[in-house]
């Protein structure tokens, strides 16, 4: 049956922690020049828009939890046209993770941040190709507000979409990178003709996983994202 308080399951795994159990070879970057950043991955209850999960499928969430996603301009030097989490770079005058994850949801969707309720962070996650180190700070949604792409030329789309959509073992996927003499998989999501991928992915798979809110799916079905 559903989770009872997706909030308090959220707030718990901030405070327990977990490993990323990233491949080793995805983080490689140079400490020395990393930018620090954090995103904002932000739970709260649908208004309007049901998920769409079959009645058949089990799963372990309520069906009007959602998680707030963004897509990525396609002229950004930085993993352009990918689905992501509102976030950004950490600013000098920012008090630390959580302050800059909600400055930047702020300035990339609009949202009322009264309306946000920060439960703590997860660990930091190395982004080699962007040379970011990043912090996931998990929050929920008390009021929700309106939503929308504020600034085109970063943002291009802004939406809530359904967990138990992205959990609908038919909405899930692998990708596969060739890196070095390696290759290295990892989690997706194909939903609504949107695919989530890289760092998003990897983190609302693990969140998932360590929740037990996911159920059986098949990681050997390879999705290859657009470049």
């Amino acid at each position: 049956m559903p989770a009872s308080d997706p909030r308090a399951e959220l707030a718990a795994l901030c405070a327990r922690g977990l490993d990323w159990h990233p491949d080793l070879s995805r983080v490689q970057l140079d400490v020395d020049t990393a930018r620090r950043a954090a995103v904002l991955v932000l739970f709260g209850v649908l208004d309007s828009v049901p998920a769409k999960l079959p009645a058949s499928v089990p799963g372990m969430v309520a069906r009007d939890l959602d998680v707030l996603l963004l897509r990525r301009a396609s002229t950004l030097g930085n993993h352009p046209g990918q689905i992501a989490f509102p976030g950004g770079r950490l600013d000098a005058t920012d008090s630390g993770p959580i302050e800059a994850a909600v400055r930047e949801a702020v300035e990339e969707t609009g949202l009322e941040p009264s309306g946000l309720e920060p439960l703590g962070v997860l660990p930091t996650f190395a982004i080699p190709v962007s040379n970011h180190v990043v912090t996931p700070v998990l929050c929920w949604w008390r009021h929700p507000s309106r939503v929308a792409a504020v600034d085109h030329a970063e943002t291009v789309d802004v939406f809530r979409a359904p967990v138990a959509d992205l959990l609908d073992p038919g909405n899930r996927a692998s990708t596969s990178h060739v890196i070095g003499d390696r290759t290295v998989t990892a989690p997706a999501f194909t939903t609504e003709g949107r695919l989530i991928w890289g760092f998003t992915a990897i983190v609302l798979s693990r969140v998932f996983d360590e929740l037990d809110w996911a159920v059986p799916w098949d990681s050997d079905r390879i999705v290859h994202p657009e470049r």
